[in-house]
């Protein structure tokens, strides 16, 4: 199947590339971009007029709720709602029911997935057996199964001896660890950031210092070890200052922040949202411009969606008592936009953030359109508005701190190894 794709601009952040270039796609691989090759006869045509080409994006964090939770949503319905989003390859957290600790689990996940043909998934396997942070997991027969890196999902480890023996092993075969950093004990009940919002609606907080103790350690037993760490969904202005130091340490680190923290604050909670209720919690506004100020200056290496879909009736309930999480898959482009039109910044910057970035983080082949890449792209109106509504949302989850919101960066089509698979 030959396609091209006509009259787009191309964005490419790998390879600085913002021009207006006809794409030539054969055999699911980017042929030529500008010129058509030698002899080449279009199968089909697409014309991309006022459409921005993009490499697919790829997210770091989307819950699929399978295998277990399939009443939260299903892995057909959250990989339609990736598509949607312009997303074509996605982590997903161990932290499923059962989790993804036995090899069969994920070669079973993977199979699943592949047989869909929507986006390609990479299963992170559980850094300990069933996260309980005391026994490590079987990480090689796990990696030779299909698992890019180990994570404890929310779940933290405890244990530093735990921790620094994972550690060692993961820097011995080259794996990395993808932790959330938070101290359990002062985190412990909490529902919403340690502050002067919790403290007036009477909701217990948790304080910033949980993040910024918990990383202490994380960056000083990497430090120690040579292990590659990557910080997943960073929230406080102190964390950013200590990833900012360890790198310059030469640390071997990386990290993220979901795209709900650069667009909302403690504030957002205010009137007991439980779309807000989320982990780690919404902080502050000073909070939010480092987070802002890091992505800038490279600290901040990748913006996920900590794609999390839940239950209706499960945000029904008083926010102390709603399930934590938020549907995001679908609006990583459209926050990432928004967020690039706030801060002034060029689209060829702001893209690498959910599309180069995140790929090298996982150790994969996507994420750009080099010449014989897969093709595996997004074309998006960056001006057309939609609306975030039930209806709109793919996903089984509807449960968004935006519901109701207008955004600018439509979706107009998707394409895995050169076939269309979302298209409006």
């Amino acid at each position: 199947m030959k396609i091209h794709i006509k009259n787009g601009r191309v964005i490419d952040p790998k390879n600085n590339i913002d021009s207006k270039l006809d794409v030539y796609i054969a055999a699911g691989k980017i042929v030529s971009l500008g010129d058509a090759p030698a002899g080449y006869v279009a199968n089909q045509t697409i014309d991309a007029s006022n459409l921005i080409i993009c490499p697919g994006l790829v997210d770091l964090s989307v819950r699929l709720r399978e295998p277990g939770d399939e009443y939260k949503a299903t892995l057909v319905s959250e990989l339609q709602a990736a598509v949607a989003g312009g997303v074509t390859s996605l982590a997903c957290p161990p932290d499923t029911d059962p989790v993804l600790d036995e090899p069969g689990l994920v070669e079973m996940l993977k199979h699943r997935a592949k047989q869909l043909n929507l986006a390609h998934v990479y299963p992170l396997g559980a850094l300990t057996r069933q996260l309980q942070g005391k026994t490590l997991s079987e990480m090689g027969e796990l990696r030779e199964a299909g698992c890019v890196g180990f994570s404890q999902a929310n779940n933290a480890i405890v244990d530093t001896q735990v921790l620094w023996r994972a550690m060692e092993y993961a820097a011995t075969f080259g794996y990395t660890l993808f932790l959330h950093a938070e101290e359990p004990f002062l985190a412990r009940d909490g529902v919403a950031h340690d502050g002067e919002v919790a403290s007036r609606l009477g909701l217990k907080g948790i304080p910033s210092i949980a993040e910024s103790l918990a990383l202490s350690t994380i960056l000083r037993v990497a430090e120690e070890t040579g292990a590659t760490i990557h910080i997943s969904r960073l929230s406080t202005a102190e964390g950013v200052a200590m990833i900012r130091e360890a790198k310059k340490q030469g640390v071997k680190l990386s990290c993220d922040v979901s795209a709900n923290q650069l667009h909302l604050t403690e504030h957002d909670i205010a009137y007991f949202n439980a779309h807000c209720h989320l982990k780690p919690p919404l902080r502050t506004q000073r909070d939010q411009d480092a987070l802002t100020a890091g992505l800038k200056d490279g600290t901040i290496d990748a913006i996920c969606s900590d794609h999390t879909p839940v239950d209706d009736d499960a945000k029904l309930a008083p926010f102390a008592e709603a399930e934590i999480g938020a549907t995001g898959v679908e609006l990583l482009l459209a926050l990432t936009l928004k967020w690039a039109a706030r801060e002034k910044l060029p689209l060829l910057q702001v893209l690498s953030h959910v599309t180069q970035a995140s790929a090298d983080i996982l150790g994969i082949a996507a994420g750009d359109m080099s010449l014989n890449s897969d093709a595996d792209l997004c074309l998006f109106n960056a001006d057309e508005y939609w609306q975030v509504t039930p209806t709109a949302l793919k996903s089984q989850g509807k449960n968004s701190p935006f519901q109701g919101l207008e955004f600018a960066g439509k979706v107009k089509m998707t394409l895995i190894h050169g076939q269309v698979v979302y298209q409006t």
